[in-house]
């Protein structure tokens, strides 16, 4: 179906005149009429204004000319799949499951790995081939977008191996070697630090991801070493148990 067909059906099953319409997106009859009529579409924030309106995605409304999946996890996205912000207008981008409310449900490419594994696994689709298919695709999703000007799989395991070098020449005490690196969602490890003049700071991008890991301090307690990376800079801090009083211990432009 064409836009002008779509909106005109959608009115009608919303029990709406042209007028009405108008009224609840901003914008005259007139302009509803030319949409119907094939004359014009919406314009970008009116195709918005329409969707929530209508609880259809922005690419419905245009006639689904791609064809969407989640860019977390992969699913293929239907209207009642697709994400939604906390005002209420959709998130193309993502499905429900892994984008609800505002925030991101996975912490790390690793903890979506196990999750899809445990559950979509079975006779037919062992576990191994399941992990191996998830592994080669998923980091292909914007989501999880590796450092693709790295240039390709094998220049940013390189580039994993270096910051791994660079976190061990630090040297920091009771902070185990570094042997692994894991994809990490910066909303889950962007923490707070108190700067000697009082100052709070976070240093991470809540929207970005990083390469981190957890480790276990080596003199016990109930500390933890929290590190994280990207092309620019080191960070490595403590904290303890979900992340409560974390304190800065190194922040290295690269």
């Amino acid at each position: 179906m064409e836009t002008k067909d779509i909106i005109r059906d959608l009115r009608t099953k919303k029990e709406l005149s042209q007028e009405e319409l108008a009224e609840r997106v901003f914008v005259t009859r007139q302009a509803v009429s030319r949409w119907e009529n094939g004359d014009t579409i919406p314009n970008t924030e009116t195709l918005k204004l329409l969707s929530k309106l209508f609880d259809v995605s922005i690419n419905t409304l245009l006639g689904s000319p791609r064809k969407l999946i989640c860019q977390c996890c992969g699913m293929p996205l239907e209207d009642d799949q697709i994400s939604k912000e906390t005002d209420g207008f959709f998130n193309e981008e993502y499905c429900k499951w892994c984008y609800a409310d505002g925030n991101f449900c996975y912490t790390s490419l690793e903890e979506l790995t196990d999750f899809l594994v445990n559950h979509m696994a079975n006779d037919h689709w062992p576990a191994e081939q399941a992990r191996a298919y998830f592994e080669q695709q998923l980091p292909q999703l914007n989501y999880w977008k590796r450092y693709q000007d790295l240039g390709g799989d094998e220049k940013f395991e390189e580039f994993k191996q270096q910051l791994i070098r660079e976190f061990n020449d630090l040297h920091i005490e009771g902070m185990p070697e570094v042997r692994t690196l894991n994809f990490l969602v910066g909303e889950y490890i962007n923490l707070e630090y108190r700067l000697p003049n009082g100052q709070i700071v976070k240093f991470l991008d809540d929207n970005a991801t990083y390469l981190g890991n957890q480790l276990e301090c080596e003199f016990g307690g109930d500390r933890c070493f929290g590190i994280a990376a990207n092309m620019d800079f080191l960070l490595v801090c403590t904290y303890e148990e979900n992340g409560e009083n974390p304190e800065l211990v190194i922040y290295k432009k690269r």
